[in-house]
């Protein structure tokens, strides 16, 4: 019976999506005298709420040419736009505005799917020893993190310093490859002050001063300290944990984040135009910033608690990407060109 009645739904369902929908549709053209898209431009405010539903809006059109408009290149979207007026007899001199909003609303969407792809090819590139660009740029991640402490060699301990989990850091790149070194570089650069803060906080153990009065006399301790010093040097706390490498994982979130599409809202409301790698890479900041905010209000006990935190930061993450108004990014809000799209 619950076979037959889930089998029923679904029937009605697809029904309800393949006939009553399109004539409700077809209705309110009437009704209106416009198009889905010409309503959804007009009546929707730009950003990810207008693109994620044009977006939709072609996707889900009976139309081929329509539903391939979402994959054209970058330099055939002002035709795309034409195809579209014309295929739904759209007068350009009539609606001006209306190709403005769509050539928008396709340059983010189109952009969007080039940006993953950029993003997966530097992921799927090696770090190469032999290659100076590569090289120079882990140099330059050391100079940026550490600029008053000179690298001794090429192959050192002092890469631990910065998290990495051995004397060459090359082979923590296999998980992401250049992406991982790309982020970590544009965070040291353009972040230079917070970035070298996090460094520091994850170089000591958490509750550091508490453990060493802990491990010299425990019940003397707490009879020597009054509340309000306990109170101080309970939060007195580091992080402890590997900056390098935890800024590949993070890569990582921010690229499941990417892939799976929930950064649209996020890119849709922060780009005028086609979202770019320095939006990812600014989003990464962001995101590196917030996990070390987030580890410390979790009070992990140590590091193998990593895993548990990070799985319920990327579940905070998609519920806030989840509202169509959301920018992760405060500091880099959209362009005030969008008032006019």
């Amino acid at each position: 019976a619950s076979s037959f009645a889930r089998m029923f739904v679904q029937v009605c369902l697809y029904f309800y999506c393949k006939c009553l929908w399109r004539c409700l549709k077809f209705v309110v053209r009437k009704l209106t005298g416009q198009c889905e898209l010409q309503r959804i431009c007009y009546n929707t405010k730009p950003g990810a709420a207008r693109t994620m539903k044009i977006e939709a809006s072609l996707k889900g059109s009976k139309s081929k040419r329509l539903q391939t408009s979402v994959n054209v290149h970058p330099d055939a979207i002002e035709k795309t736009i034409d195809d579209i007026m014309e295929l739904k007899r759209i007068n350009p001199d009539v609606n001006p505005q209306l190709g403005v909003s769509l050539q928008a609303c396709l340059l983010q969407i189109v952009g969007y799917r080039n940006l993953i792809a950029e993003v997966e090819k530097l992921r799927r590139e090696p770090y190469d020893s032999e290659n100076p660009q590569h090289e120079e740029m882990l140099l330059k991640l050391w100079k940026c993190l550490k600029p008053n402490s000179p690298l001794k060699a090429r192959i050192s301990k002092q890469w631990c310093e910065i998290g990495f989990q051995g004397d060459d850091p090359k082979t923590d790149f296999r998980g992401m490859g250049l992406l991982g070194l790309y982020n970590l570089v544009y965070f040291a650069e353009w972040d230079t002050e917070i970035a070298q803060q996090v460094l520091t906080d994850s170089l000591h153990p958490k509750y550091s001063n508490v453990q060493q009065y802990l491990d010299f006399n425990y019940f003397f301790f707490l009879s020597q300290l009054s509340k309000a010093e306990w109170e101080k040097k309970k939060f007195d706390k580091a992080i402890g944990y590997s900056f390098a490498i935890v800024g590949i994982n993070i890569t990582d979130l921010a690229y499941n984040l990417l892939v799976s599409g929930a950064l649209k809202t996020h890119f849709y409301n922060v780009a005028p135009e086609a979202p770019t790698l320095t939006h990812f890479q600014q989003t990464f900041c962001y995101l590196m910033h917030e996990f070390h905010k987030f580890w410390i209000d979790e009070d992990p006990l140590d590091i193998m608690e990593f895993n548990r935190v990070r799985e319920k930061f990327y579940k905070r993450i998609l519920r806030q990407l989840q509202n169509p108004e959301m920018a992760l990014c405060p500091h880099f809000a959209a362009s005030e060109s969008l008032i006019n799209m």
